[in-house]
């Protein structure tokens, strides 16, 4: 799957693991990302949480895609920042499953934002 996914590589995320329901990513801020606030715009930050729950609700096999998410904003990113991404399978059931995404900047361990998200296993078709 990430192979595939030209959209999170372009923005230069990095997998860094993805196995058993668990994935980690990092990516930097880049001048491109921030807003007129000079912060990082909260869509990526989504998009870097949403591209770590994918890699962890995909990495035990079958097709998963995401059934909702919701993020919190915690503090704000600025460019240059490295960002990580740790997602982590709370619960599977049937076909369904939850999952708790943490965006933070290691260099000070300030956490950015809280993202969940809602799985679903699906059938290629």
């Amino acid at each position: 799957m990430w192979d595939d996914d030209a959209a999170s590589r372009k923005l230069g995320m990095e997998l860094h693991e993805a196995v058993d329901g668990r994935a980690r990513l990092t990516m930097r801020v880049t001048s491109d990302m921030v807003n007129g606030h000079g912060m990082c715009h909260g869509g990526y930050l989504f998009m870097l949480g949403d591209s770590a729950f994918a890699c962890a609700c995909n990495s035990p096999g079958p097709v998963t895609v995401a059934a909702a998410a919701d993020i919190v904003f915690v503090a704000s990113a600025r460019e240059g920042d490295d960002l990580e991404a740790i997602a982590t399978e709370r619960t599977r059931y049937g076909r369904s499953g939850v999952y708790d995404i943490t965006v933070a900047r290691p260099a000070d361990g300030q956490v950015i934002a809280e993202f969940r998200g809602r799985s679903r296993t699906i059938e290629r078709g």
